[in-house]
């Protein structure tokens, strides 16, 4: 029986709840069927409080909903709200949702695709578009009172991620900012942070996922538990988890298998599939191909499924394997369903187009409720897809991790072939931040009463090693923040430069160095604290034994100094000796696994070179091949002569001479060892007379030593001792002090040398802004400054908008993979000689940039433009068929239609920023890149998802 309240207490509660019935989160609760989340109250009283927000939440677990409180707010009190994402397709489905609820007159859509009501109370923009509006002080900021930041932990991005943190260091103060971030292990830090920049900031996080999250492992044809106890089903809680016992006996009865020597001698592809056969008919486990995974969910009632492959063509092989396989997912009437939508959403792109596009294929799998999803594919295809997925007509999606990045596409279970991926440099395996990313997905709420995570056996797997990637939070947030060439004209013109200056200080990057500095600032106290002991430990009655100290360091790193050199001297001597060598010289090795009498057979290649192209083999010096006295041969090293050598003798070795023949090499030692055998070396002496004897400044700090007050001391060697601390604890003290300064003020060092160089190209002068300053503000990407200096250098002026294009890809475009041994086609003409002046320029700019310390392996300067996409770009520009162009390019749709949208992105600011046709300089770029721009947009590129 509950304790009734005492009167006070019932006033008190109705106060409370009359208090909350007033507030705008009332009637905003009232607009969803559900309830909201603890976490989610908590953030929307922290807005109408008027504090900012941030809210760090696993995916899927409706953190969103903060975000579209926020709307609410701004339309209650007549303000505007700007809903910012990371990518068109997220600004594309926020958009659709948001009309959905406030109608199509209140919401506008920005991106570098559409522009649809952008005067609007509430905008859904990309967030670059938001920082180019800032930099502009475009008249649309006005009135606006709150800025939502979906997936703010983007600022993490090496490439993009400075634009999150532009935007939240220069929005006015009178915004009110919403940061919704995936689940981070340092979201004090970054609210920390937002609490310096933007004033007062509540942190909100919460890791309780919405529907719970079971974990597996599918061998053969059984699905394991990862865990044996899963009572925290994926959370934080306090139960410890065991891995299943029945899993970790698997793997080492899988692991300890051997199997017979024969195997060696067969190819690697008879082997696995002879082992695949041999675990099959024995009921052992193996890895299950995609359609018995997908098979065996079905049957479990645990689709729809997101299988996520690392691999484009991955995804899909998936989806044929899947069809040869004879797999349905769907009945007549979805089949039907599909086709319908699908006809529906296509039926804008040019009937030719669809053949080259692989319509009909990727419409097959579709109807039987499977499908692949990457970036490779047609945007309107991946669009399609999702649709179709959300309303249950696909229900298997094989998808690269992009898929991961944002796009609600909930599932019931989520797959992971393996949990190794490519990085852009090398295989490495999954990091526990990415797991939680990918299996985030897993689980619909509303929907699903669990998630499931399966993760695919594999032979040398290790349970303990899954459990630890799928029960470790850590997942931090890290500032990829750096100054680039438009951001600092933007922010001189704005604010001077040492306001600029001060602005960088504030950013999240210089926050980070600078909390990582103070634990340094504490070693460097205690450092100082321990040398004032040993300084007292050191101190001599007779004199100052500090000085003696630094005397004997002196000598001893003289010494050192001086063998180092007899040393060089020495391999240097031997190396010139090994170059005299030819074949048929008798030598005598003289230390080594191979030290004895040897023939040369081959002397080796000059050091460096081989057939004129550096070898790696022969980076060391020369390499000898020789054969023993005891009929070995062996390539030999310069470490197998310290000393010099002479040729003792030579003979000569017979035109018939195989060095792989056994016969052979043994006529051939006899011959060696009857000719020189009775030789004996002359001994070498390592060194003559030690250098240092005769070194006068040795000779001359020994007489000071002997003559110092201490070298009498009787503790002089327990002073010693005591020195010999003192000066290892100053030393690393000092680097300790380096790296305080290298971390201090970084971004603001950074900048000032980003202004020197601009300064020198007259761009800036002190506070002002050039001409060529407001040129290239007006300029945003990798290559602004590069692109300037070619308007600048007007190496544009007379192309056709077709050449054009070409031309400007070129600033955009970065394959996927190098491939420096194919020079990419270009179109011939004006266009070749303006790419090759383009080229020029960077080599020019890049020179620059390495004088003023500006590094690209940092994330600052400009990279050398690719001209991979120049040929595409003028073929397209050119009104040259899609079936061509795919072809001759070797590159998937949906690549081809996202360089191109980027092409015609820079291409419209090359429009603003170029010159007129109609003032003095009579250009003709503004013109011809507004006419590219026309020639670009059309067919599959032209598509747009929002109307």
């Amino acid at each position: 029986m509950t304790e009734e309240l005492s009167p006070a207490e019932r006033y008190a509660a109705a106060r409370i709840r009359a208090a909350e019935e007033a507030s705008a989160l009332a009637p905003f609760r009232e607009l969803y069927e559900f309830d909201l989340d603890p976490y989610q109250i908590e953030a929307c009283k922290a807005l109408e409080a008027g504090k900012g927000a941030l809210v760090a939440a696993p995916t899927g677990s409706g953190k969103t909903i903060v975000g579209e409180f926020a709307v609410h707010l701004a339309l209650q009190q007549g303000r505007k709200c700007f809903y910012t994402t990371p990518i068109k397709a997220l600004s594309n489905q926020k958009y659709a949702d948001l009309v959905k609820r406030y109608g199509a007159d209140k919401v506008g859509l920005l991106t570098g695709d559409n522009s649809v009501n952008g005067e609007a109370p509430v905008v859904v923009m990309t967030t670059e578009v938001l920082r180019n509006m800032l930099y502009a002080g475009s008249q649309s900021l006005r009135g606006l009172g709150y800025v939502v930041m979906d997936e703010v932990h983007y600022l993490s991005d090496r490439f993009r991620g400075a634009v999150w943190e532009e935007v939240i260091i220069h929005l006015p103060e009178s915004v009110t900012l919403v940061s919704l971030s995936a689940t981070v292990s340092n979201a004090e830090e970054f609210g920390d942070w937002l609490d310096t920049v933007r004033g007062d900031t509540e942190v909100i996080v919460s890791e309780e996922r919405p529907v719970p999250l079971w974990q597996h492992v599918m061998a053969g044809r059984r699905i394991f538990d990862l865990f044996e106890e899963e009572s925290d089903h994926g959370g934080r809680g306090s139960a410890r988890r065991e891995v299943n016992p029945d899993l970790l006996r698997m793997a080492r009865e899988e692991n300890s298998r051997t199997y017979s020597p024969k195997d060696r001698r067969r190819g690697k592809m008879v082997r696995e599939a002879d082992r695949e056969r041999e675990r099959r008919s024995r009921g052992r486990i193996w890895t299950p191909s995609r359609p018995e995974v997908i098979a065996r969910l079905d049957n479990d009632g645990l689709l729809p499924a997101i299988n996520f492959i690392f691999s484009r063509a991955g995804c899909e092989a998936a989806v044929q394997q899947c069809l040869y396989a004879g797999l349905r997912l769907n009945d007549e009437s979805a089949r039907l369903r599909v086709r319908e939508i699908v006809e529906a959403r296509t039926a804008s792109i040019p009937t030719e187009d669809l053949h080259v596009l692989g319509y009909y294929e990727w419409l097959e799998g579709l109807e039987r409720g499977i499908a692949a999803h990457h970036a490779g594919m047609l945007p309107t295809f991946k669009e399609v897809v999702e649709e179709l997925f959300v309303r249950g007509l696909v229900k298997a999606v094989f998808a690269t991790e992009t898929l991961a990045l944002g796009i609600n596409m909930p599932a019931r279970t989520v797959i992971l072939e393996k949990l190794v991926k490519w990085n852009g440099e090398q295989h490495a395996d999954i990091t526990p931040g990415e797991y939680t990313q990918l299996t985030g997905r897993a689980g619909r709420r509303g929907i699903d009463v669990e998630g499931h995570a399966v993760v695919l056996w594999q032979r040398g797997m290790d349970p303990v090693g899954l459990a630890g990637l799928a029960g470790t939070r850590t997942y931090p947030l890290r500032s990829s923040f750096k100054p680039s060439y438009n951001m600092a004209v933007n922010l001189v013109s704005q604010f001077g430069r040492h306001r600029s200056r001060e602005l960088l200080e504030t950013s999240f990057a210089q926050f980070q160095a600078d909390r990582s500095v103070v634990g340094i600032s504490r070693q460097v106290q205690r450092n100082e604290e321990g040398l004032e002991g040993y300084r007292e430990g050191m101190t001599c009655h007779l004199g100052n034994f500090e000085e003696y100290a630094q005397l004997r360091r002196d000598l001893k790193d003289r010494e050192t100094e001086l063998a180092k050199q007899g040393a060089a001297q020495r391999r240097a001597q031997a190396a010139g000796s090994l170059e005299k060598l030819k074949p048929g010289d008798i030598i005598h090795v003289p230390t080594g696994k191979f030290a004895g009498l040897a023939l040369v057979l081959d002397p080796g290649v000059p050091a460096g070179r081989v057939h004129g192209h550096r070898g790696y083999e022969y980076a060391e010096g020369p390499r000898p091949l020789v054969l023993t006295a005891e009929r070995q041969v062996k390539r030999l090293a310069a470490i197998d002569f310290p000393v010099p050598v002479e040729a003792l003798d030579r003979m000569r070795i017979p035109k018939t001479f195989n060095a792989r023949s056994p016969q052979s090499r043994r006529d051939l030692a006899s011959q060696l060892r009857s000719k020189a055998g009775h030789i004996t070396p002359e001994r070498r002496m390592r060194g003559g007379r030690a250098a240092a004897a005769d070194d006068r400044e040795i000779a001359r700090l020994r007489a000071e030593l002997r003559a110092h007050p201490c070298h009498g001391c009787d503790e002089r060697e327990d002073h010693a001792r005591w020195a010999e601390r003192y000066h290892r604890l100053k030393r690393d003290t000092v680097q300790l002090e380096r790296r305080i300064e290298g971390r201090t003020n970084t971004i603001a060092r950074t900048f000032d040398r980003i202004h020197a160089l601009l300064t020198e190209l007259d761009y800036l002068r002190e506070d002002e802004v050039t001409v060529h300053g407001r040129r290239l503000a007006r300029l945003y990407g990798e290559l602004d400054l590069l692109a300037s200096e070619c308007l600048r250098a007007r190496i544009w002026e007379g192309l056709s908008p077709a050449e054009l294009a070409a031309c400007v890809s070129a600033l955009v475009f970065e394959a996927r993979q190098s491939d420096d041994a194919v020079a990419p086609k270009v179109p011939g003409g004006a266009a070749k000689a303006a790419l090759g002046e383009m080229v020029h320029i960077w080599g020019r700019l890049d020179a620059l940039e390495e004088e003023h310390g500006i590094n690209q392996a940092e994330g600052v300067g400009q990279r050398e433009p690719d001209l991979g996409f120049a040929w595409a770009a003028y073929q397209w520009a050119s009104e040259k068929s899609l079936d061509e162009v795919l072809r001759e390019a070797e590159m998937p749709a949906g690549d081809f239609v996202r360089w191109c949208k980027q092409v015609i992105d820079v291409l419209g600011q090359i429009a603003a920023a170029a010159p007129s046709a109609t003032g003095d300089s009579g250009s003709t770029v503004a013109r011809n890149a507004r006419k590219a721009v026309d020639a670009l947009l059309r067919g599959v590129v032209a598509y747009s998802s929002v109307g």
